[in-house]
């Protein structure tokens, strides 16, 4: 089976995605996400310019041939715009080898190891009253598990608020990026944070209970002992884990923090290669891999990742929110059914909009994902839709501090 078509679809529905199409001459597609939030369009440049040229007339089946001649074949290997690319290739070929086996993808990488996903929904406020509200809004749809982000006194707009006046303009699908021609400058002050974030969670877990796994994610903003400090601040509450807890290109760094505190850490949203948790994994300075199928080079990538962790009792916890696409998301589920060392699955609702150019199969029960029993991935893209919805500019925030140095958002 032979691909005679690759199609880079750029599309904005509620918020900018990049979708690969490939075709093959049995008259079989399949999709991959090639999304990479504010860079979007230097990954559909990658794909057209340099990708699609070299996937004309290849065997569609040979998927792990197809990631190594992409990987290796550059020179230039790894970072967040090759591995999207890769991973917008390796998906939509697992898609069409699902396809064509008339089987869900989950049961080609080894059938399902639970019935269910656990999700992890996202609850904040800019006060306890609208963050409680907001957590029960949650347990309501069904989340189990919640992260709790909160305003911090003093700082204007925090990652993870989005209803904060100081944030800007109206943010769009839940997501923090804004469709302006800069970004937009955000203020932060890690001691006010610090002092303030372990009396949220002593007040949460006063309200609802010691049971609900709670998550927090501190979005590298710290250094190695500030995070150190807040995790140990943190273990009376007993949280599920605290992401991003300081930057880990520095892998070592980690263990500073481990020697200082139990808190379950997750790390590697921004990583893209399993060089980038080699230390992280072998050491057991982390707990939860948090990379996203669409960064890290699509599902034989994270796969690769994953068998690596599971030997060091490190588990999932894969990246999951609205920049990543209905495609990337479904590519996650069926990995996540598949894997033996599943940890928890982020998830947020996409726009109506999205959901109209994306059509799923997912389902979202008492707590549990599931990505149907559509042969393939379960989504299928509605190229009309996409075109009416052209790319428009958008970039994350970034950060200052009170002195106008430039800070780790």
């Amino acid at each position: 089976m032979r691909i005679t078509a690759a199609d880079v679809i750029v599309s904005s529905p509620d918020r900018n995605f990049v979708t690969l199409q490939i075709t093959t001459d049995e008259g079989i597609t399949g999709l991959g996400d090639g999304t990479l939030n504010g860079r979007e369009l230097a990954v559909a440049s990658y794909l057209q310019d340099h990708v699609v040229p070299l996937l004309i007339g290849r065997d569609a089946h040979r998927i792990e041939d197809a990631w190594q001649f992409l990987y290796r074949s550059a020179y230039w290997r790894r970072g967040p715009v090759t591995m999207t690319a890769i991973a917008a290739v390796d998906v939509a070929l697992w898609d069409i080898k699902a396809k064509a086996a008339g089987m869900p993808l989950y049961q080609l990488l080894g059938g399902a190891s639970r019935d269910g996903i656990m999700a992890y929904g996202h609850a904040s406020g800019r006060d306890l009253e609208e963050l409680f509200d907001s957590i029960r809004h949650h347990q309501e749809a069904g989340f189990r598990s919640i992260r709790v982000q909160t305003s911090v006194p003093g700082i204007d707009a925090v990652y993870g608020v989005p209803s904060q006046p100081g944030a800007g303009e109206k943010r769009y699908d839940y997501e923090p990026a804004q469709r302006t021609a800069l970004p937009v400058e955000e203020d932060w002050d890690t001691a006010a944070y610090l002092r303030h974030i372990p009396s949220v969670f002593e007040a949460v877990r006063s309200e609802f209970g010691a049971e609900v796994p709670l998550l927090h994610d501190g979005h590298h903003r710290m250094t190695p002992i500030q995070a150190a400090r807040l995790g140990k601040s943190l273990e009376p509450y007993d949280l599920f884990w605290l992401e991003d807890c300081t930057p880990a290109e520095n892998q070592e760094a980690l263990r500073l923090v481990r020697q200082h505190t139990t808190t379950p850490l997750a790390i590697g949203e921004v990583f893209n290669s399993v060089w980038d948790y080699q230390t992280l994994i072998r050491e057991q300075l982390i707990d939860y891999v948090r990379s996203s199928v669409t960064h890290t080079g699509g599902i034989s990538g994270l796969r690769k990742i994953l068998d690596f962790a599971a030997q060091y009792q490190v588990k999932s916890g894969l990246h999951g929110p609205t920049d990543i696409s209905p495609v990337g998301m479904a590519a996650s589920l069926h990995l996540d059914l598949a894997i033996h060392n599943f940890g928890i699955q982020e998830y947020m609702h996409h726009g109506s909009l999205t959901n109209e150019v994306f059509r799923q199969s997912l389902t979202f029960e008492d707590g549990l994902l599931h990505p149907g029993e559509q042969p393939g991935l379960g989504v299928e893209i509605d190229l009309a839709a996409a075109a009416a919805h052209p790319y428009q500019p958008a970039y994350l925030p970034f950060n200052r501090l009170r002195d106008g140095t430039v800070h780790d958002w």
